[in-house]
This record gives C-alpha cells, structure tokens and sequence, in this order.
C-alpha cells in the first residue's frame, strides 16, 4: 500500500474532469492537481515549450512526493508525453491511450471521429495511435476551438453551443463515424450537445473515464494502492485562485480542499 497522492495536471482547469472520474473511481487516492492557468491555453504554442511546461511541472509534482502523475492534458499528451517519461522515474500517463483503447473497444464500423484543441487534431496522435491498432482504420479529426470558452461560460446546452456544434461537425457526421473521442477535457462537459447533434447512435468516448481504469490497473499491478481511511483533493494554479474556485464546481463533484496560488518556474 502507498498513501501518496497521485498528481495529476493540465494547461487550466479541465483537467478537473479527470480528477472527477479518479475521484469517483479511487474514493481513498489523495489527488494533488495543477492547473497551470497563467500559461494557459498550450494549444497554440509550440511543441518545444510545451515539452518545457510538462517537465517544470512534472518536476514540482514529483517533488511534492506524488507516486504516480496523470497528464490530464491533451496537447501535453500528444507532443511532451514521451519526453517526460523519458526524463522522470515514475508512472506517467497520458490521455490519448486510454481513450483509444476504450475506442476500438467500441467501435464496430471501424470509423472514430476525434474532437480536441487545434494543436491535438494537428498532431493527430489519436490517429496514429488509432492506425497502430488497426491499420486501415478511417479517423476524422475536428478541431473545436470554441468549445473550451463555451464551457467556461457555463453555455453547455441550448441553442449556442447546439449551433456551433453544428457547424463543427459536418465532417464528422458525413464520413458515418459510429464513435467519437472526446479529445479534450472541457469536452464532457457538453456531453448531452454533442450527443444530440451527433444523434444516439454514435457513442462517445470520455478519455477522463478511460485514463482512470488505466490508473487502477497501474496501481494494482504496482501494488500502490491507498489504503487511508480518507483523502483529499487539493489544487495549485499558477494564476488567480478567484477565478479557478469559481469554475471548478463545474468540472469536478467531489470537494476540493484546498486551492492554493503556486510559481513553477
């Protein structure tokens, strides 16, 4: 058994969908979450700093004792993922991965639609990963820029978001894709939109949820469980805490105790 907590981080807040599905799986791991808000969105920057980001955080989790680190990020996970496993010893896991496992595990067409972050779809590491699976498998990719301030604005349903949607997803819809990634943490949050404009037939893939049955059998097979009689929540952004406490009730159930302002560099 190992009571350490397990780190988890993202560029902002949504990584918090993550933690939410962790919580709600692994009731007795303590979480320590950065959200790295003043740097926020990675989306557009360059892969050279993000892989810089991803160590100097990597760097203060693992100083903070964590024992095992989830990258809760999309785009961390698509271009610095494998440079921080290489730099660090500890369990590192992505996001991608999980959510294209849980994807072949579903889909029956072999057709996966891929919703993220311009710098996600433009990796198109879902693809590649998708492809190495099963080769000839067809994956279309939709950046959803707008998705990510809509939900920070609390406009998750109703006629904004359901007409945006709309104009993302032409392409999707035509090429028959009977499963969709969500491939960004804010995403889950318009669950009931995309579902109801993708319709009821295509199933949609919550990477969050993916990523946390791959913790479990990391920490079984380790033997890292926690075996506390409690845990806690706590959070750390390196911009304004106001403005995290406000939006986090939004991303995660479970209470997080403590909110607190770090600099990582």
């Amino acid at each position: 058994m190992d009571n350490r907590p397990i780190g988890v981080f993202d560029s902002g807040i949504g990584g918090l969908t993550v933690v939410d599905a962790l919580a709600k799986s692994m009731p007795l791991e303590s979480i320590l979450y950065v959200g790295d808000t003043a740097r926020v969105p990675y989306g557009n920057k360059s892969k050279e700093r993000i892989q810089q980001y991803a160590c100097e955080i990597t760097d203060w989790l693992i100083k903070q004792d964590c024992k095992l680190i989830v990258v809760a990020c999309n785009t961390v996970s698509s271009l610095a993922l494998e440079k921080i496993q290489e730099k660090f010893n500890i369990p590192i896991i992505g996001v991608i991965h999980p959510g294209v496992m849980a994807a072949i595990k579903v889909t029956k067409n072999n057709r996966v639609g891929v919703l993220g972050t311009i710098a996600t779809i433009k990796s198109d590491s879902y693809g590649i990963a998708l492809r190495e699976q099963i080769p000839g498998i067809e994956v279309v990719g939709r950046a959803c820029p707008l998705f990510v301030p809509l939900v920070e604005e609390g406009w998750v349903n109703g006629p904004i978001p359901e007409n945006i949607a709309l104009a993302y997803f032409d392409s999707i819809k035509e090429s028959r894709v009977d499963t969709v990634i969500l491939g960004c943490t804010h995403y889950p949050l318009l669950n009931s939109t995309i579902k109801k404009v993708l319709g009821e037939t295509v199933s949609l893939v919550d990477s969050g949820v993916a990523t946390a049955d791959i913790v479990i059998s990391v920490l079984n097979d380790l033997k890292l469980f926690s075996n506390a009689k409690s845990r806690s929540i706590k959070s750390f952004v390196t911009d304004s805490i106001d403005v995290f406490e406000t939006l986090a009730k939004r991303f995660v159930d479970a209470p997080i105790n403590s909110i607190e302002h770090i600099d990582i560099t």
